[in-house]
């Protein structure tokens, strides 16, 4: 995910010691993050993540893989990304066992829904929320499998701790079993009525949507850590926006986002990623017709239009009017 100054809501950006630093692949390492006076943190369930406060003023998001049942630490992992800007080279180079990082959250925008049976399907780091998601299937008998795909078998993080699965687990290394047949595996579960969790690199995340095309809304669910692309805004021209509890109305020009339109009214709206990734910024819509341009709305949260992620979101309508 991406880089933004402002931490998110929950924690309110506390203060962590990192505990235990693991390689656990080639390119990843888990940190594992605990308060300093062994306080009991925040609850989560599968497929929440943190925000991770660097010393830098940035802020990266990163799903929560540990046991969501110790309510004394979290675990992630993280991807040393060769081309980002920095964050994760730090994280891997630089913070050590001891160090403190501000931490805020947890928040979910990829949970995990009742279902008879379960399919996860990972491309690299894109694992993570899946770890504790396998965990929560197995405390409650519900059949499941893990299609877990990677470039190589030294990339791939926690196989030793997926391999106690056996055979619910497809490790399946590209160099060694070439792209995923993705066709294949979601064929039979469509047949059989399972709920479908994507998580992984943008490639694999489309191909899985095409495959779905045509299924019900909600048996395909998948989170993404970039925006997924957006085509151009429905209108390139101002449009205003109401503050219903402040009462105050502000034009945003195509050159602004909501969000910055209203944090320069003098109006404190949370926010992280500034993508429409992370799901901070969300707000209630009271009047109007967003112009949804994030990565997490389902279809018909969208159609509904009563809430959009204002870091991105646009405006379809003259006027939105705000829960804010």
């Amino acid at each position: 995910m991406s880089a933004n100054p402002q931490p998110a809501a929950g924690l309110a950006a506390a203060a962590l010691r990192v505990t235990a630093k693991e390689v656990v692949s080639e390119c990843v390492v888990a940190l594992t993050l605990r308060h300093p006076d062994n306080d009991r943190l925040p609850d989560w369930a599968p497929g929440a993540h943190i925000d991770l406060v660097l010393p830098s003023g940035d802020t990266r998001q990163y799903s929560l893989c540990g046991d969501r049942w110790d309510a004394y630490s979290y675990r992630i992992g993280v991807l040393r990304e060769p081309n980002g800007r920095g964050g994760s080279a730090f994280i891997h180079d630089s913070l050590a066992v001891g160090d403190m990082v501000r931490v805020g959250g947890p928040r979910n925008n990829f949970p995990l829904v009742p279902a008879p049976k379960y399919l996860f399907i990972a491309g690299g780091i894109g694992i993570t929320p899946m770890i504790p998601m396998i965990a929560q299937a197995e405390l409650m008998g519900i059949d499941w499998q893990l299609l877990y795909g990677g470039r190589t078998r030294s990339s791939m993080a926690f196989l030793g701790e997926l391999a106690r699965y056996g055979d619910r687990v497809t490790v399946a290394p590209q160099d060694e079993c070439g792209l995923l047949e993705l066709s294949t595996w979601l064929t039979a579960a469509s047949a059989a009525a399972t709920k479908v969790y994507v998580c992984g690199p943008e490639p694999l995340l489309n191909a899985a949507e095409m495959c779905c095309a045509d299924w019900q809304v909600g048996m395909l669910r998948t989170e993404r850590f970039v925006p997924k692309t957006q085509g151009t805004p429905v209108r390139d021209e101002p449009f205003d926006v109401e503050l219903a509890r402040s009462g105050l109305i502000m034009t945003v020009t195509p050159d602004i986002s909501v969000l910055d339109a209203v944090q320069r009214a003098g109006v404190n709206v949370l926010s992280s990623c500034g993508e429409g990734t992370c799901g901070t910024c969300e707000t209630a819509v009271l009047s109007g017709a967003p112009d949804h341009r994030d990565s997490i709305l389902d279809d018909d949260e969208r159609s509904a239009g009563e809430c959009m992620l204002i870091c991105v979101s646009r405006s379809c309508s003259d006027r939105l009017v705000l829960d804010l």
